[in-house]
């Protein structure tokens, strides 16, 4: 059986489209469109891997992370940030405050699956 991802994503298009790769996939998704349903999900359901974006209305993705290591997100759980927030640094920073790994926006639907993979096997 596939691990559960949770998607912590505002923007409803790219939402959609991670879902979509996701459950053709055959993952099972949970959605959150700001940080603080994200936070309440990841503590309700202990997903194995949890997709990040920085940019959100309520909280940024690095505040996002540091508060999921905080608050007792089991140590093997997966983070990943996926964003357009791809600025020099901007990688370090988010391993910095708890991810695991870092992919840029736009994502390549034919491999972002297998990018996500590989970081959720490392």
């Amino acid at each position: 059986m596939k691990p559960t991802i949770l998607i912590i994503e505002d923007n409803v298009q790219n939402m959609y489209m991670l879902s979509y790769l996701l459950t053709s996939s055959g993952y099972s998704v949970i959605k959150a469109y700001n940080g603080i349903d994200g936070l309440n999900l990841a503590d309700e359901k202990h997903p194995e891997i949890i997709l990040v974006d920085i940019q959100l209305p309520d909280m940024d993705g690095y505040e996002i992370c540091s508060n999921l290591r905080a608050n007792g997100l089991p140590e093997n759980t997966v983070v990943i940030v996926v964003t357009s927030h791809a600025m020099g640094g901007d990688r370090e920073k988010a391993i910095e405050a708890g991810a695991n790994g870092y992919i840029e926006k736009p994502i390549n639907p034919d491999t972002f699956v297998k990018q996500m993979e590989c970081i959720f096997k490392a």
